[in-house]
């Protein structure tokens, strides 16, 4: 491996040991910072001036946003970039300009997920040291090699006989569904003519590339909160109004919202809980839930229907309820203008031994924001799957990625993004 191969091998492993969930990516946004000055990449654009702050979504209270803040001064981030982001302003767009051509646009996602990370002795990050230092949070969803990707793609192209304009979008908040729209709707996609967004794995193996990925759902992420009278449970529990039982409630009628013929739909009541202890009627209880589906009216008829489900369990019980939705993306397909030069592209990268043309995620993300963008103004996005062998899952605490799929997706992006320029198809 190349000198520049080892130094982007050594980047992703130092993001992998700081993972920073939604608007803490504090440590993260530093560290590609610097590397974007290392290349020579004088267009940097930081926090409040990459994303629109208003439509930041999921923001963590001001406590965690200090914890985490505090961390990433401790680890060494570099202190004039991490005062611009103070308050939980993170991510930063990358400008490179190259002569007259296209604006090509690239997004990658860099923050982490809240979980603990595997300590097993074969899992990698173990094995090599470079396993999570922030308990309860792990790169366990490739977004470190994700943002390793799109240095490595920056200095690709600045190296490159490519014509025109480069934007990369390192942007927060895919996890939870809260930094699509704050990027889509800054000033820096106004111009864009094509994007091209990337994820490593998806269940392909290393030396597989998926040229454009639809069957993205429609998501919602919901905030359920739900408000009774405490009463003492054994003398007397006709005075109480119980939380809990109204959020029972609602748990099992959400799922028994039909079906829709249009399409599918999806609901989950993922995480739970109330009350303080077993002789008290619960005066509190909560539910974050999300809906989904494959397009974005099929998401609303959930969501419609939910909350009509959330706000019956409440009255029936006699409790209040507030539902905020902290999280959401809408549905977007790839265009096959960008999909058939990525295949074509990717055909011909050394490593890369099979291509498909078309797969579905099954999924949400948010990254559906930024295409939709682009295409509404007049121009083409794709979203490209870059192959990688994972021990675990997506989301599970033994995920890992092959880091021979980092010079790959490097090579398939920065070639495709250099074709798309030269060719600038319609």
């Amino acid at each position: 491996m190349s000198t520049t191969g080892d130094h982007l091998i050594e980047l992703r492993r130092d993001l992998h040991r700081h993972p920073e969930p939604a608007w803490r990516e504090f440590y993260t946004t530093c560290r590609i910072v610097e590397e974007l000055e290392r290349i020579g990449v004088t267009d940097i654009y930081v926090g409040r001036e990459a994303i629109d702050p208003d439509e930041r979504m999921a923001v963590p209270d001001s406590s965690e946003l200090v914890e985490w803040f505090a961390r990433a001064r401790e680890a060494g981030a570099k202190e004039d970039v991490l005062d611009r982001l103070d308050g939980g302003y993170t991510g930063c767009v990358a400008v490179l300009r190259q002569g007259e051509g296209p604006t090509v646009g690239l997004r990658v996602d860099i923050d982490g997920l809240l979980r603990e990370e595997s300590r097993a002795d074969e899992h990698a990050p173990v094995a090599e040291g470079f396993r999570s230092e922030h308990e309860g949070a792990m790169h366990a969803c490739g977004h470190d090699g994700h943002a390793t990707i799109g240095l490595g793609v920056l200095e690709a192209i600045k190296e490159s006989d490519f014509e025109g304009t480069l934007k990369v979008f390192f942007q927060p908040g895919e996890e939870m569904i809260a930094g699509g729209r704050a990027i889509a709707k800054s000033s820096h996609l106004a111009d864009v003519d094509y994007l091209l967004a990337l994820h490593l794995g998806l269940d392909h193996p290393t030396g597989e590339v998926v040229a454009g990925i639809d069957g993205f759902l429609a998501v919602a992420h919901l905030h359920v909160e739900f408000s009774g009278e405490p009463a003492h449970a054994g003398a007397a529990p006709n005075e109480g109004e119980n939380a809990v039982q109204a959020m029972a409630t609602a748990v099992g009628n959400l799922y028994a919202i039909p079906r829709h013929q249009d399409g599918a739909t999806r609901v989950n009541a993922g995480q739970v809980g109330g009350g303080t202890a077993s002789n008290i009627v619960p005066e509190s209880a909560y539910i974050e839930a999300e809906v989904r589906g494959e397009t974005t009216e099929l998401m609303e008829y959930m969501r419609e229907r939910a909350e009509r489900v959330l706000h019956g369990a409440a009255e029936m019980h006699g409790c209040e309820v507030e539902i905020e939705t902290r999280g959401r993306a809408p549905s977007a397909r790839s265009d096959a203008q960008l999909a058939e030069i990525v295949s074509a592209v990717a055909g011909g990268v050394e490593g890369v031994d099979s291509v498909l043309d078309r797969d579905t995620l099954g999924g949400s993300e948010d990254a559906t924001y930024l295409m939709r963008e682009v295409q509404r103004n007049g121009g083409y996005a794709a979203y490209v799957g870059i192959g990688t062998d994972h021990p675990g899952g997506h989301h599970t605490a033994t995920f890992d990625v092959d880091e021979r799929s980092i010079p790959i997706g490097i090579d398939v992006i920065s070639g495709a993004i250099r074709e798309i320029a030269a060719t600038r198809p319609e």
